[in-house]
């Protein structure tokens, strides 16, 4: 999120660092609420596991290691094991995932709650590192993204945000590159799918069939090994069980628990009042729109390639019904990716408010019982996709070669 040393700013570059030292202390304080306070060790036992999400992950792994890989898509078998499992009086909970994503969950069951939490999050953040260290950026637009506030809100739900983001990420770099190593990443990102929707159309678009190819075989395998594995009955019993109800919770009366972390068109026409046809016909827009944007986007030769990444992870959440703040990590990577880019502007402040939104969107749809989010993600790529790069950039590129 700044600028570099040679680079001369209207605003002053304090300004921006004050801007993420703020984000990330926020983030940093939000997470260690969890820890401490109303919700903590004395009223969760998160002494001996975190809340929510990952409770899901880690149960859903141990019960396939006990031979009950069924449960998972039985609520009144689940939950009963969950708190089994946990040694904990926890609230109901939902397996809400494909089952490919058993594939990690297994692993990571095969140690205790706690410490397999702390390997997942660290993890996470790891391969975060990783797939942003080949743009090539300032350590502070480095730090900016990987300690952004997104990602301190997988870390206090444990949720998977962090590593799909870092997949796409690296894809989308390496598309070009290697682009069967980008398909595999792409791959990967189908045990939790939803951000996934626009890579086809840009993998077409772009002419990359090696990385579209890759994808779709790194698709299959994983479907099959998951067959293999935990019986290919799993699949049937996700289609006909996990997914309509994770369908029934959006598509409650708004506002719903499971709405106060969305950031989607859906919930958004839901919170004025829209029925379910008319929400649906507006994320339905957004989608369509998002997805020609993509193929634009991608056909074209004289946009820089950082600038298609930036607006395509946007996108990316604009185009599913599903998007959460958990998933704007890879919205938080493309605002600094923008900044980096683009010539000093007034208009900065929308990605830096963008960039914190993920602190914010929960307390707003339980204030005002209003989601803001696909409005604040549409502003900011608006803003990405018409403020001007930098001289420096567009003379000499910038775009680093894979080593």
């Amino acid at each position: 999120m700044f600028v570099g040393k040679n680079t001369a700013i209207d605003l002053p570059s304090t300004l921006l660092r004050l801007v993420v030292i703020i984000g990330i202390s926020l983030g940093a304080v939000y997470y260690l609420s969890m820890w401490t306070g109303d919700n903590g060790p004395d009223a969760q036992g998160f002494t001996k596991t975190p809340y929510w999400d990952f409770n899901n992950l880690w149960t859903g792994g141990r019960l396939a290691l006990e031979g009950h890989v069924r449960h998972i898509f039985d609520m009144e078998l689940y939950r009963p094991d969950m708190r089994r499992l946990l040694g904990l009086n926890v609230p109901n909970q939902e397996w809400s995932y494909p089952p490919s994503l058993l594939l990690l969950a297994v692993p990571l069951a095969s140690l205790p709650a706690l410490p397999a939490y702390i390997v997942w999050t660290l993890g996470s953040v790891l391969l975060l590192h990783f797939a942003v260290r080949p743009y090539k950026l300032p350590m502070m637009f480095h730090l900016a993204i990987i300690l952004c506030p997104a990602v301190f809100i997988n870390a206090m739900f444990g949720q998977n945000g962090s590593f799909i983001s870092a997949l796409f990420i690296a894809g989308l770099f390496y598309a070009p590159r290697k682009p069967v190593l980008a398909g595999i990443c792409f791959g990967v990102m189908t045990v939790k799918p939803h951000l996934g929707i626009l890579i086809p159309f840009a993998l077409i678009a772009s002419g990359n069939w090696k990385a579209f190819i890759s994808a779709g075989v790194t698709t299959v395998t994983l479907f099959i090994a998951t067959g293999l594995l935990f019986g290919f009955s799993v699949w049937s019993d996700f289609l006909h069980s996990t997914q309509p109800m994770m369908q029934a919770f959006m598509e409650k009366p708004f506002p719903h628990p499971y709405q106060a972390n969305t950031v989607t068109g859906f919930i958004l026409a839901r919170g004025f009042g829209a029925g379910l046809p008319l929400a649906y016909l507006a994320q339905a827009i957004l989608t369509l729109c998002a997805i020609v944007a993509v193929i634009v986007l991608w056909r074209k030769d004289d946009i820089h390639e950082y600038k298609k990444i930036a607006l395509t992870l946007g996108l990316a959440i604009v185009a599913t019904p599903y998007g959460y703040i958990y998933d704007m990590v890879g919205i938080s990577f493309a605002v600094a990716l923008a900044i980096y880019l683009t010539r000093p502007s007034p208009w900065w402040a929308v990605l830096a408010l963008l960039w914190m939104f993920p602190i914010f969107n929960h307390h707003l749809i339980l204030s005002v019982h209003m989601n803001f989010g696909i409005i604040v993600i549409l502003l900011g790529l608006l803003v990405m996709w018409k403020l001007p790069l930098r001289e420096t950039i567009s003379r000499n590129g910038l775009v680093p070669t894979a080593s």
